[in-house]
């Protein structure tokens, strides 16, 4: 790349909540000159600097997309259908993997991948685990197992292309206004009415040992990629706000007060109304966000110069607005609250869909 001509950088899941806020990102920056947006679904959005591609990593030939391309940003995850595991490991597993030696068949100069907090073992409940924590997962989700499965895998991509730049970005939890009726769909159903979840209609929030969480808005994350894209920075960065989200701060930020519940009573509430089809979020989930630690953003702050600037309550207010007035964003994974779209969640099967 000549320093005229700028980077052309491939995003592949370009249209969900983190794709959208990295396309936009990027292409706010001078240094980049093109971005080949990469989404399983056609849409009429787009963003400035920005041709969007349409395809399917699990079956397509990703090398013509990716080639001439100085990063490719891989993001596309299904988080559903948990009922059917393996269709998610043929869309992240093997779909990754595809993206991934295309991008060395076509020598990519950089890789930035999407992995977790998710991919980490339990760590400590009182120490912040940094970036050489152990990734081995939790084995009773396939989200974790997924990520956890791709950390290994990518050990061993970067021994067989030492001359490539292999990034993985380990995010908390993500949010943004446009994300919430796409993630209402993903994790809680259609049985939530969002116009309740304000302040002084929720009477009560239960009160479960170990349950936190690192909320942190997408834009932030778009930051962080961008910088991980445009740096020569090589590894894993953990990206995360604090202060950590747990029962007391969510009974605060919306006025209820908290009610002490077992975790077997929890997880048995879930397991039943999973197995009823009346959530699409699995058992598993729970038993994820139980066991997952504190990460440390030291490296990110240092090497990449980055931060977040929106608190976790900044983040989750505007969330919450999201939810209640069913908001979303012009794409197919995030596509708003429409007459008659929760009776098609009903009639389609809740968390048996992509």
């Amino acid at each position: 790349m000549s320093e005229d001509q700028g980077l052309k950088v491939v995003v592949v899941g370009a249209t969900g909540n983190v794709g959208t806020s990295i396309v936009e990102a990027l292409s706010g920056e001078p240094a980049v000159r093109e971005i080949v947006g990469v989404a399983r679904r056609h849409t009429d959005w787009t963003c400035s600097k920005t041709r969007l591609m349409f395809a399917d990593s699990s079956v397509d030939d990703f090398r013509p997309l990716v080639r001439g391309a100085d990063a490719v940003v891989h993001l596309a995850w299904l988080f559903q259908p948990t009922r059917k595991p393996d269709v998610t490991w043929m869309n992240n597993v093997l779909g990754a993997i595809r993206v991934f030696e295309a991008a060395a068949e076509e020598r990519v100069p950089a890789l930035v991948y999407a992995s977790s907090v998710a991919a980490y073992s339990p760590g400590p409940s009182d120490t912040a685990v940094t970036e050489d924590w152990p990734t081995h997962g939790w084995p009773g989700a396939a989200y974790p197992r997924e990520k956890a499965y791709l950390e290994r895998w990518l050990d061993t991509y970067e021994l067989r292309n030492p001359d490539m730049r292999v990034v993985r970005m380990r995010p908390g939890f993500i949010f943004k206004r446009e994300s919430a009726t796409a993630q209402r769909r993903l994790f809680v159903g259609p049985l939530l009415a969002g116009r309740l979840v304000r302040a002084g209609l929720i009477p009560a929030v239960p009160a479960v040992e170990d349950l936190r969480a690192q909320i942190l808005h997408s834009t932030d994350v778009a930051a962080a990629f961008v910088r991980a894209v445009l740096r020569p920075v090589r590894g894993a960065f953990n990206i995360a706000a604090d202060p950590p989200v747990d029962s007391a701060f969510l009974a605060e930020l919306l006025g209820a007060r908290q009610v002490s519940i077992p975790r077997p009573a929890i997880r048995g509430a879930l397991w039943a109304a999973w197995h009823a089809h009346a959530v699409p979020a699995s058992p598993g989930l729970l038993d994820t966000v139980l066991h997952l630690p504190i990460m440390d953003t030291t490296r990110a702050r240092t090497e990449l110069g980055w931060q977040p600037r929106l608190t976790p309550r900044e983040t989750l207010e505007e969330f919450l607005g999201g939810l209640r007035d069913g908001a979303g964003m012009p794409t197919p994974p995030l596509q708003g609250d429409t007459v008659g779209g929760r009776l098609r969640e009903l009639a389609t099967g809740i968390g048996q869909r992509p």
